[in-house]
């Protein structure tokens, strides 16, 4: 689909990866871009650069994927929809009731509400957790799905339910597998941090830094403008039906992710191991992205380097801003 001239809905326009993906798109010739937003994980202070274009608008009358009426007002209109909209991994894990509503019956009210309103392609988040623990690596899109957490369950359905409605109404959409995301905007406080966050924590406090399992446990970790990047390419291509690993393609450890946090920052190195006892955690995931790179014509262009120093950048200056406050 060529962007030009065409309004977008972007449901969770306001979280990490969806308003950096907002960014990139009005730096297309794009006609309108509509923030669908509850503000439950997102917040109005990561599109504060977008609102200054006239192009983006948040939607005034709400943002929640439950409430059918409004969402499907909402498609009015709009050529193209970007579904983020999900409770994160650990947010799942402690409560399945609320990950079922919101990652699989509010995902079908988003699929049918496109249907029913004619829009041309939706592209959907997905995740590498439908993989679970890598049995090949790199993994290919065929990789069986081993998840054992019920967020990859949650996006599992969704991909399901993606392909049915293709198949059945000819619902054209693609699906894209984030590997390990990590950049500006990423939460870095409250229950729900990811490692990196986490590492990052421990070192500003002087603390050890703890790796659960030997240090050995590898991931593809991808930075958010990558992801983004890759949001607007599968808008813009030809594909009609797939799914694509989204990620580097390049395999790092946890030690040498700690090591690297370390060396950046220019501190005495203080790390720690534990045994790891959730079962649900995986110990090794790097995608292959070749499909992506053939079908979408996506290759990374952020090294782990360089986009830790952006990350750590910002972060420094969101905690001032938020300490002036």
């Amino acid at each position: 689909m060529k962007l030009k001239n065409k309004r977008f809905l972007v449901i969770g326009g306001a979280g990490f990866i969806g308003s950096h993906t907002v960014e990139y798109l009005i730096k297309n010739d794009v006609k309108e871009v509509i923030v669908f937003d509850n503000f439950f994980r997102g917040k109005k202070e990561n599109l504060m650069s977008s609102l200054n274009s006239k192009k983006v608008k948040v939607l005034e009358h709400g943002g929640d994927i439950l409430q059918n009426d409004i969402l499907e007002n909402s498609l009015m209109g709009i050529d193209g929809v970007f579904h983020f909209a999900a409770l994160w991994l650990l947010q799942c894990h402690e409560y399945p009731e609320s990950a079922f509503k919101t990652n699989v019956e509010g995902t079908f009210n988003v699929i049918n509400s496109c249907r029913k309103k004619k829009i041309k392609k939706i592209v959907f988040s997905s995740s590498a957790s439908v993989y679970g623990d890598a049995l090949e690596e790199p993994m290919p899109e065929t990789h069986p799905f081993n998840s054992k957490n019920f967020y990859g369950s949650t996006k599992i359905a969704g991909e399901a339910m993606l392909n049915a409605f293709h198949y059945r109404y000819n619902q054209n959409y693609v699906g894209l597998r984030y590997m390990n995301v990590y950049g500006p905007r990423q939460d870095y406080s409250g229950a729900y941090v990811a490692v990196i966050m986490k590492m990052l924590d421990s070192i500003d406090k002087n603390e050890y830094v703890t790796i659960f399992g030997s240090g050995k446990e590898s991931f593809d970790f991808v930075s958010v403008k990558d992801c983004a990047r890759a949001n607007i390419l599968a808008m813009e291509s030809e594909i009609k039906q797939g799914f694509y690993n989204i990620g580097t393609g390049k395999k790092t450890s946890l030690i040498k992710l700690a090591n690297t946090l370390y060396n950046i920052l220019g501190k005495k190195k203080k790390i720690r191991f534990k045994k790891n006892t959730n079962s649900t955690l995986v110990k090794n995931r790097i995608g292959c992205i070749k499909k992506a790179a053939h079908d979408l014509k996506y290759v990374s262009k952020f090294d782990l380097e360089k986009g830790l120093k952006e990350l750590i950048l910002w972060r420094e200056n969101h905690k001032k801003k938020n300490e002036e406050k």
